[in-house]
């Protein structure tokens, strides 16, 4: 211990002449001869003369403004080689040592390791140029140092060439732990890697994310602001500004760095390798270097507080590097923590859930706007940088939503106003139906209900409208696979039976009021009742068939709406649907052609005019049906179609029944054999006597042409015979009672009305 006191002592005395040296020995800071000697580089001055002060020459220049941070970082390396070198640990084998003074500059670094790399135990002090170096032996073994990063890196290239081993106690760049570049640079410090990032997790962790960085101007700072800005932004934390200080200010408020002793020091030929994989321990706790040559330690997180115009310095917490987690060890610094969040340094105000971030012109992206999230989108996160899309299939969201609602199942419901309506009126039309079945029955005879083609017949149509009505009620409700396929089948089915019975009616009377010869023999040929019906409603059955083989109605999820999901019935094939559709409407096209032929009748049995408007109401209803079924989105679609056929079939039920009912409820006088006699009578003599009149003008116009110049007061041959021909229908039609008609034209059986 007293040689270490006289050492220092002279130690001191030297440092404070800090002249320029005139020899290399002069250069050493502090050296012991040793069989192993090992290499120090500390910044014990803080810079060299500057050229203002001193012209430069090619020389080692004064260093000026002392350290005592370094000066004990020295002091503990000599310590720590005596201490070994007094033990037992190295028996027969002296630690030596050369300390060198790097006045915190490269240059002085980069002399100081032209030395350690100088051949051992040489009168002459020269480094020699090999292009193998395995078997030479430099004047050190390895070398503690050097502080700073930028001439921590400069000495390690040098290093390399010979692979000496360098120990770093206090550089933390983290292009160091790059062992391609600097093979045998080992350190007892992490890299700034971690120590960035666990200054962007403090800063995270804080709830802050606008800071300043202030930065020294050399290849520590520069590479630990790019690390730290990357850091940072990972974190979501802004820079509001970046300031960089010129390299190598004194700071004498900095905690000492004392570097760890080594322990163990070995055999000189595998030391590199030895050092890469030893293991130290310090109160239970190991230490080593990893494949980067890092050492596996963490931070000590201070926080700096003026109290009472004094300033202190607390440790807060330790920052595990391995974990990426801070360990806080009492109740105190939890507290402390908690009064950092507190501190707000933000640019803009956190944006709640419901909302998301929109950036503005300004170059940071902590400066922010927040806006509502759209329909369908939601952030249940403060400060999203985006809303999340939902489900559109399953799930909506309103604007600035935290979360997505399951979408509510719709379908045309029972309980529904609209349903309602549809229903009473779909029952109101079935009593309608009842109501005239029950009047045709009790006026079975009469000859309304024989002229209406009789009892089966009436029978048949207003199943076909009962069928109708009820077929209503499988378009409401939860829609099901049998109801979808029931519904249109039911209803294509029955109406197509009820237009083939009318088709024949109105077939029917146009054969009975017709009075052209070969129109009537060409509607006897074609007027077969029972094998039309089931012809045309075959056809009818047969497409409703392979409807349902080949693409039968199903039931579907419509999720096209924002905030719902509608029930409803898939009609397997818009061609199968159409199909249905356009056959009904070419039936009720020919019968209201057949029907429109035979309108002009009798006053009190026109029941082709009442036919023909029966097929303009259910045209009119379908042609707006398709526009109106094509645009309609939502649980009244199936309302549309319910309407559309409600329409149709009141409007067919009441032109075919109703004015039948009138005559047989308040016009009992004409519902009689002889009333409907004298009327089929009245309307048959002036039926014939116009058709005869026609051909008697037309025999007129001819006898006319033959007499050129007829006399104005004589009655000529051909005027008289024009006479007769006109006279003689009408004649002839007026006799017995109407019990004969003209010769010229073939009598009416009354009987097949």
């Amino acid at each position: 211990m007293a040689l270490l006191m006289i050492l220092i002592t002279c130690f001191m005395a030297i440092l404070a002449t800090s002249q320029p040296c005139q020899t290399p020995d002069d250069f050493v800071a502090v050296t012991s001869p040793g069989h192993i000697m090992i290499g120090g580089l500390f910044a014990i001055h803080e810079k060299m003369l500057s050229s203002e002060d001193q012209s430069r020459r090619p020389q080692i220049q004064k260093c000026v403004g002392f350290e005592v941070s370094a000066f004990l970082q020295t002091l503990a390396m000599i310590h720590s080689i005596e201490m070994i070198n007094n033990s037992t640990l190295l028996s027969g084998v002296k630690l030596g040592y050369e300390i060198y003074d790097t006045c915190t500059e490269v240059t002085a670094a980069m002399a100081a390791t032209l030395r350690f790399l100088s051949k051992f135990n040489c009168s002459r002090e020269t480094v020699e140029f090999q292009c193998d170096y395995s078997n030479y032996m430099p004047r050190v073994k390895a070398v503690i140092g050097a502080g700073y990063s930028e001439i921590t890196m400069a000495v390690s290239r040098m290093l390399n060439l010979q692979l000496i081993p360098q120990v770093s106690y206090e550089s933390t760049a983290e292009i160091l732990s790059d062992k391609i570049r600097f093979p045998s640079f080992l350190r007892t410090v992490p890299s700034d890697f971690y120590q960035t990032k666990a200054m962007a997790h403090l800063i995270q962790k804080s709830g802050w994310n606008w800071i300043g960085i202030i930065t020294t101007d050399d290849d520590y700072g520069r590479l630990a602001l790019d690390t730290f800005a990357i850091q940072a932004a990972a974190n979501n934390v802004c820079i509001a500004f970046k300031e960089v200080f010129p390299a190598f200010l004194s700071d004498n408020t900095i905690e000492v760095r004392i570097n760890q002793t080594l322990e163990k020091i070995i055999a000189e030929a595998q030391l590199l390798d030895v050092l890469k994989n030893v293991t130290f321990t310090d109160g239970g706790n190991s230490f080593h270097f990893d494949a980067h040559g890092d050492l596996n330690i963490g931070y000590d997180v201070v926080l700096w507080k003026e109290i009472n115009g004094h300033m202190t310095i607390a440790k807060m917490a330790e920052y595990d590097l391995q974990n990426d987690v801070f360990i806080i060890p009492n109740q105190e610094a939890k507290n402390e923590f908690r009064n950092l969040k507190q501190t707000l340094s933000k640019c803009s105000k956190e944006c709640s859930p419901g909302e998301m971030k929109k950036t503005t012109r300004s170059q940071h992206i902590c400066c922010y706007e927040c806006v509502s999230c759209p329909e369908n989108h939601y952030s249940n996160q403060t400060d999203m940088d985006h809303c999340v899309l939902c489900n559109n299939e399953t799930h909506w969201a309103p604007v600035r939503s935290a979360m997505c609602l399951e979408k509510e199942v719709e379908y045309l419901n029972w309980n529904d106003s609209l349903a309602l309506l549809l229903v009473a009126l779909s029952l109101l039309g079935i009593i309608f139906v009842l109501a005239i079945g029950i009047i045709f029955t009790r006026n079975l005879n009469t000859p309304v209900v024989k002229s209406s083609g009789g009892l089966v017949v009436c029978y048949v149509i207003l199943l076909c409208h009962f069928l109708n009505f009820a077929s209503t009620g499988f378009f409401i409700g939860e829609p099901q696979d049998f109801t979808c396929k029931t519904r249109q089948t039911l209803f294509g089915v029955s109406f197509t039976l009820c237009i083939s019975c009318i088709l024949m009616k109105s077939l029917k009377i146009l054969l009975a009021f017709s009075f052209d010869p070969n129109l009537q023999n060409f509607l006897k040929c074609l007027y077969k009742p029972i094998p039309i019906i089931f012809t045309c409603t075959g056809i009818q059955v047969i497409i409703c068939i392979l409807w349902l083989i080949f693409a039968a109605p199903t039931v579907e999820e419509n999720v096209s709406l924002p905030r719902v999901i509608i029930l409803e019935c898939e009609e397997g094939s818009t061609l199968a649907f159409g199909t249905m559709l356009g056959y009904i409407a070419i039936l009720a096209f020919i019968c209201f052609i057949f029907a429109f032929k035979g309108r002009k009748l009798p006053e009190n049995y026109n029941e082709a005019k009442f036919i023909t408007f029966g097929m303009l109401i259910y045209f009119i209803a379908w042609i707006t049906f398709i526009p109106v079924y094509a645009t309609t989105l939502g649980k009244y679609l199936p309302a549309v179609e319910i309407i559309v056929i409600l329409i149709s079939n009141y409007g067919i039920l009441c032109c075919t029944f109703f004015p039948k009912c009138y005559v047989i409820l308040c016009k009992q006088e004409t519902n009689t054999k002889s009333a409907f006699l004298e009327l089929i009578y009245s309307y048959s003599s002036h039926s014939a006597g116009n058709l005869a009149m026609s051909h008697a003008s037309l025999d007129s116009t001819s006898s006319n042409i033959t007499t050129t110049h007829p006399s104005p007061h004589g009655n000529s041959a051909a005027w008289q015979k024009s006479k007769d021909l006109q006279v003689q229908p009408f004649a002839q039609t007026c006799g017995d009672n109407g019990t004969k008609v003209s010769k010229t034209f073939p009598r009416k059986r009354i009987s097949s009305i």
